[in-house]
């Protein structure tokens, strides 16, 4: 059985147990400290685990001919330099009191490092570390991650099932073998129909040492749907993009969710928790009495005088429950009677010669 602690919740293979619940703010403070805190705040108070961040300069991360891949009509930047550039502005400093603040509202502050000066300066920050469906294949990063010796969460948007193991091994050769991969598809926004969300399942049997979770890129519109199937499907974290202000234009603000989304995503998994209930088939206390009064007893469909050898023609079955239950019918049927039933009696085993 597969354990991962992240901060004071704890991940787990085969059970379903409350998912690790994700805000990703990424850069949708636009380089404005007090409303990251506001994020903060609203993450805490809807009920879920983390806030996560980007941790970037846009000269480390994108040369200055990158090209978009999102939805242009939706973010009109076509350069990822540019894009990035504008967003880049939070460093040490700025995070260092973002994760104080954190910790005053307890929940855990995440962020992702796209260059090595970001993953030093974040270390004693972070629970964990979060690397990006793009940086799968950037071996140098992963392993200098890795070397950290704390739990992982890889996203694998875009990423052959090759792509995954390989980035499974850079990670396990530097002696962490805490991996929590993320199903995710690399693509703002994900349309619904292509959000594939069975691959959870898939990559349950495929990366069985691993946890299996979701960051999900679908429209806020879809958001609930998506993250409770996502956890239903055996998702133990779930991710998805935070915003303070839906109504925002550009960045990532437009398929994020905002306060009131995640609000609403908490308390239906919690009540669908309430519903799942036990995974160890038994029978509550409130059953017992229904165990008693809607089950059934042997009844005398006629009078069975004392001493009477019973047979089958003499019984019949009715509720309650409080006699000999039906299933001892064979027990019952060739004994003698130890005093006269009536007709609609329950038996009872007193009732009969060595009855019980």
């Amino acid at each position: 059985m597969v354990k991962i602690k992240i901060g004071k919740k704890i991940l787990e293979q085969g059970r379903i147990n409350m998912p690790y619940i994700i805000s990703e703010a990424g850069v949708n403070h636009e380089g404005d400290i007090d409303t990251a805190k506001s994020m903060v705040e609203e993450v805490s108070k809807a009920g879920g685990d983390a806030i996560k961040f980007q941790a970037y300069k846009a000269s480390g991360l994108a040369s200055k001919q990158s090209p978009a891949y999102w939805d242009t009509a939706k973010e009109p930047t076509l350069s990822q330099y540019e894009l990035f550039k504008k967003y880049d502005t939070f460093g040490k400093d700025e995070f260092e009191e973002i994760a104080d603040y954190c910790r005053a509202y307890r929940i855990d502050f995440l962020a992702t490092p796209f260059d090595i000066e970001s993953a030093d300066y974040l270390e004693p920050l972070v629970p964990a570390y979060k690397i990006a469906s793009a940086d799968i294949t950037c071996m140098p990063l992963i392993r200098y991650i890795a070397k950290k010796q704390k739990p992982i969460l890889l996203s694998t948007g875009a990423a052959s099932v090759e792509e995954i193991h390989q980035a499974i091994n850079w990670i396990h050769s530097e002696g962490n073998n805490e991996v929590v991969l993320l199903h995710c598809v690399l693509n703002y926004p994900t349309d619904y129909k292509d959000a594939n969300l069975g691959m959870i399942k898939n990559m349950e049997s495929l990366f069985t040492d691993q946890i299996i979770g979701y960051s999900d890129h679908t429209m806020a519109i879809h958001a609930i749907d998506a993250l409770i199937t996502a956890w239903l499907l055996g998702a133990k974290v779930i991710e998805k993009h935070y915003t303070h202000n839906k109504a925002l234009k550009g960045n990532d603000h437009y398929h994020a969710m905002d306060f009131q989304d995640l609000k609403a995503v908490v308390r239906r998994i919690e009540r669908i928790k309430n519903l799942i209930g036990s995974e160890k088939k038994t029978f509550s206390e409130k059953e017992i009495k229904s165990r008693q009064f809607a089950r059934r007893s042997l009844v005398a469909k006629k009078l069975i005088p004392q001493g009477k050898v019973i047979q089958e023609e003499d019984l019949t079955w009715k509720r309650p429950g409080t006699g000999i239950s039906p299933r001892d019918i064979d027990l019952v049927i060739g004994k003698k009677t130890k005093r006269s039933i009536k007709e609609d009696e329950i038996l009872l085993w007193e009732y009969i010669v060595n009855g019980g």
